[in-house]
């Protein structure tokens, strides 16, 4: 009953600066419906051919948003399922899409993710033996402990991660910096234009227009700026996470479609690539931030590659110490990473930065002449996941 997945279209908004930025008033189901009904667009598929519709939300806690857009964006008939896997999450979408059509269950499904950062519900709890009550309480992933607090991720991911891999703060910062050129350069050469659509908005100050443009890159970080930033937790010796050598709080949704190769070739669709293998990983929570070590060996060892095949790699950058471990301890080359920027530069909307990866390295490696790709990603709690995507050459 295997067949390939394919995907046959994709689309995603711009991602934008939480709290202040072009989504500020954007919330999560109008993000996803435009985001859906823009991918099944693009695919020129009939609403009727739609199994399903998968998408990620993390920190939001309860409803289904997938089911919402499915309703909105006129695919009645696609019940929708939604995926929390924090970080990974727009990721593990894809996975199981990929998954339904490789088991033959289904032919045709909207993968992505959405997060509003901006409007997202915040939850209150109880602070035990009080009547008292703390906001902004999110549910935990695991247990916390003097190495992993549950709240803080500077501490848990990015700065455990730069201890046990022995990254200093200049690398972090020079990688940072490095990040928002790429991805400057990337805006400015149209890198970005064929995976963003045009979404309406009210901007903060009442104005209308369209949004179509990354807006966390920063055109004028130096090295001096990025140095001259205080680390977060300047009470603990020697810490080196900064604002800027970790990824921004973002707005954004990304969604591929996802189909059975014969249903494909019978509607005429090339496919943009192939989800070939994929995998997911738990770590130690303390050790979130090496997860794509752990995952990368597993999903090469899946799809029967080393890592000498891969072309293009994008290692999200929840903190610049993940992806700079993962070069150090496997041997990547970094020229072929994060070529057009990451989390650091991009954007990191928690639930969706996983289709965004896949979208942005579909479109770069067809523009290359095609080849293999992998998105990998840590995820809080513990966790990593990983797909590796066949890229064929444009016909």
């Amino acid at each position: 009953m295997s067949s390939d997945a394919v995907i046959v279209a994709g689309a995603r908004t711009a991602v934008g600066t939480a709290f202040k930025g072009s989504l500020v008033n954007v919330d999560a189901m109008e993000l996803a419906t435009a985001t859906v009904a823009e991918a099944v667009r693009r695919s020129g598929l009939d609403g009727e051919l739609f199994d399903d519709v998968v998408l990620g939300e993390s920190l939001y806690g309860g409803g289904a948003i997938a089911r919402y857009a499915a309703i909105e964006a006129g695919l009645v008939n696609a019940p929708g399922i939604a995926h929390n896997r924090h970080c990974a999450s727009g990721l593990a979408a894809v996975q199981t899409a990929a998954s339904s059509i490789r088991a033959g269950m289904d032919r045709v499904v909207v993968a992505g993710g959405v997060q509003s950062s901006s409007t997202a519900p915040r939850s209150a709890w109880r602070v035990p033996g009080t009547q008292d009550w703390e906001e902004d309480w999110l549910a935990p992933s695991h247990r916390e402990t003097a190495d992993a607090p549950i709240r803080d991720m500077t501490i848990t991911v990015g700065w455990n991660a730069a201890k046990k891999a022995g990254i200093s703060r200049e690398e972090m910062d020079a990688w940072a910096l490095r990040s928002h050129q790429r991805a400057i350069a990337g805006i400015d050469a149209g890198s970005f234009a064929d995976e963003i659509f045009a979404l309406p908005v009210t901007r903060p100050d009442g104005t209308t227009g369209t949004f179509e443009v990354d807006e966390h890159p920063r055109r004028g970080s130096t090295l001096e700026k990025l140095a001259s930033l205080k680390p977060l937790h300047p009470e603990i010796e020697g810490f080196s996470i900064t604002a800027g050598n970790s990824a921004g709080v973002n707005d954004g949704a990304a969604a591929v479609v996802v189909a059975d190769r014969a249903v494909a070739d019978r509607q005429g669709l090339e496919a943009l690539a192939v989800v070939r293998a994929w995998a997911s990983v738990g770590v130690p929570p303390a050790e979130t931030g090496l997860g794509p070590i752990a995952v990368i060996p597993k999903v090469l060892d899946r799809a029967g590659l080393s890592i000498a095949d891969v072309d293009l790699w994008e290692i999200n950058e929840a903190f610049a110490s993940v992806p700079i471990a993962a070069v150090k301890a496997l041997g990547l080359d970094d020229g072929i990473v994060n070529v057009l920027g990451s989390g650091c530069s991009i954007g990191h909307p928690v639930a969706t930065t996983g289709t965004r990866m896949v979208l942005t390295l579909i479109h770069e490696l067809r523009r290359r002449g095609g080849g293999v790709a992998v998105a990998a990603m840590c995820a809080g709690g513990g966790m990593a996941s990983a797909v590796v995507l066949d890229v064929p050459a444009p016909a």
